[in-house]
């Protein structure tokens, strides 16, 4: 059973978000990629608003498959060393994949529809293979719940500081978030954006509440609005509210901006994801 969000805005389009009921979210290995999305009986509306303009979207689509390829094209040197370098300081592969919550922008009856979908995620690996992930669900657990000490987090607090699990080699490509650079495959591929909301793993997703999932009502994004405003000082609820603020309001020109935002935030040491 899935339940429907509603997003009016005041042009002829509507964009829909379908997710799973809690419990499909809370189980081991939901959000699965192949599940059949289908219409439920409860429809919640849950705001006045937002955008979804197709000539936004596939100009934005196409300019990112451009600018990913060129890219890849430009960086694959440096990546190919990189992936060297992380092979030699630790056992395992060279990328790290994971599962992460996204969304699928589809067109029914009229309407613009966003589907949740896990997709797997790209990084270089910066964690020694076959590290456990009780840690880190404790930690996303906490800052969802406004628990988190801020002393075991970094400026973006859902990472641990001083994690024992990261290696030598990682905690360079964290700090200059050269890590991300496998996720341009992910742009390729239509799971990922350049901007836009962060890309959450599922055991992050399984604490939300409804009002959390309008977040995923875009695709998630290399870099995002929240990454550049001030991450360190930002609370679960804030990181929500902005990446909301994204969804409703983006544009080609707000993108840009973040772009060129990004660049002083990495040489700042912030990272972009």
């Amino acid at each position: 059973m899935y339940n429907e969000l509603v997003y009016h805005d005041r042009s002829k389009y509507q964009k829909r978000l379908y997710l799973p009921n809690d419990k499909d979210l809370a189980s081991e290995g939901g959000l699965e990629q192949d599940a059949i999305w289908q219409w439920s009986r409860q429809t919640i509306e849950i705001l006045d608003g937002g955008k979804d303009s197709p000539l936004y979207y596939y100009t934005k689509r196409i300019t990112e498959i451009v600018s990913a390829t060129l890219l890849l094209v430009f960086l694959l040197p440096l990546m190919a060393f990189i992936g060297i370098l992380v092979k030699l300081d630790s056992p395992g592969p060279a990328v790290f994949v994971q599962k992460r919550v996204g969304a699928r922008r589809r067109s029914r009856d009229g309407r613009i529809v966003w589907e949740i979908q896990n997709f797997d995620f790209y990084k270089f690996r910066s964690m020694f293979a076959d590290t456990d992930q009780f840690i880190h669900k404790a930690h996303i657990k906490a800052f969802v719940e406004g628990t988190l000490d801020t002393s075991d987090a970094t400026d973006a607090k859902f990472k641990l500081k001083n994690d024992p699990r990261i290696t030598r080699v990682g905690k360079i490509l964290r700090k200059t978030s050269l890590d991300e650079l496998p996720q341009l495959f992910n742009v390729l591929k239509g799971e990922m954006s350049l901007v836009g909301p962060r890309p959450v793993p599922t055991y992050e997703v399984a604490e939300y509440d409804k009002p959390h999932y309008e977040r995923l009502a875009a695709l998630p994004g290399i870099t995002g609005l929240w990454q550049v405003k001030g991450r360190g000082e930002s609370t679960f609820e804030e990181m929500i509210d902005t990446d909301i603020d994204y969804v409703r309001n983006s544009s080609l020109l707000s993108d840009i901006k973040i772009l060129f935002l990004t660049v002083p935030a990495v040489l700042a040491g912030g990272g972009a994801g």
